[in-house]
């Protein structure tokens, strides 16, 4: 469903899926929308008509997490079958598989200047990629359960993780490095997202809270 964030009055719903959502993502110039699915695949909408452009296939099992690319050629989905997948937006294919998480990727993001990619995995791990060879360039250990959220700062110089273990966890992506544990929730972090300007990390958590918390 699109909202009016001003009113809180629903615009829009998309239909489509056949199964739970579980993932939406925001083209960066607003124009289009992206879904993923239990139905194992995730659905391209214009927002300003709420029509369904395309569906991308080839997953074999739910797509927890989807996001575009930041120039809007690509969109990238993470997976039930362990699996991250690269997509062209303008025509539907795919362009790549990475390979590499032993469970489920639950998690994905884009790099702000586009070149890499971030993923989380119930296998309790973030991986790095490099989104031109699909390469894996760095598994960064720490979580003690799964890894449910990432996202990289703005300048893209860290990235945040939120886990099954309670905690978030923020990251120095230039020496791939493990900075800072943020504890204080008291059961799984689902969601965590940095502010515009990088000073702050906000967490959404199954403790039926959100928390503020200061990076620097």
């Amino acid at each position: 469903k699109l909202w009016d964030v001003e009113s809180g009055t629903e615009i829009r719903t998309f239909s489509g899926h056949s199964d739970y959502l579980y993932s939406v993502a925001f083209s960066a110039d607003g124009s289009y929308a992206l879904s993923g699915s239990r139905d194992k695949t995730l659905k391209l909408w214009e927002v300003a008509t709420g029509a369904e452009i395309r569906t991308f296939s080839g997953h074999s099992s739910t797509v927890y997490s989807v996001a575009f690319s930041p120039d809007g050629l690509y969109v990238l989905s993470g997976a039930g079958d362990n699996t991250l997948k690269l997509w062209g937006v303008n025509t539907g294919a795919e362009i790549r598989t990475f390979s590499g998480h032993s469970s489920a990727v639950t998690s994905v993001a884009f790099s702000p200047d586009g070149r890499y990619t971030l993923s989380g995995s119930d296998d309790k791990t973030l991986k790095l990629w490099e989104m031109a060879t699909g390469a894996e360039i760095r598994t960064l250990h720490g979580h003690y359960d799964s890894v449910w959220s990432v996202a990289f700062s703005p300048d893209g110089r860290y990235a945040l993780s939120g886990s099954r273990d309670n905690t978030l966890k923020l990251w120095d992506m230039a020496a791939l490095r493990q900075i800072r544990t943020f504890t204080g929730h008291s059961d799984s972090v689902h969601s965590v997202a940095f502010s515009p300007d990088g000073r702050y990390a906000l967490s959404g958590s199954r403790d039926n809270t959100l928390k503020l918390w200061e990076t620097g």
